[in-house]
């Protein structure tokens, strides 16, 4: 069991992606932090404090969002797993 050793040790990070790799991911986060800079020229202070606190919120939701995916991805795999170990228990 290897992987639970990696995973028990900290060599494997779940919430870690390489992204350097996806060309149309690295061209819409350079299009979201373009379109947030010209933004954030038009506002005033008190629009500034707001948005912050508004993608303050944005990224919580993610987050947790992204842990339920991840969650739900796991439990997933699980059954899958069980429902192979099963089936090779009967076609033996």
């Amino acid at each position: 069991m290897r992987i639970l050793e990696e995973f028990w040790y900290g060599n494997i990070e779940p919430t870690e992606y390489d992204t350097s790799s996806c060309k149309e991911y690295k061209k819409l986060l350079e299009l979201i932090c373009r379109n947030e800079e010209k933004l954030k020229t038009t506002m005033t202070n008190d629009q500034k404090e707001l948005f912050e606190k508004y993608t303050d919120c944005v990224r919580e939701y993610q987050t947790k969002t992204d842990c339920l995916i991840f969650q739900n991805g796991f439990k997933l795999g699980a059954r899958i797993m069980l429902e192979v170990m099963e089936e090779s228990r009967f076609n033996r």
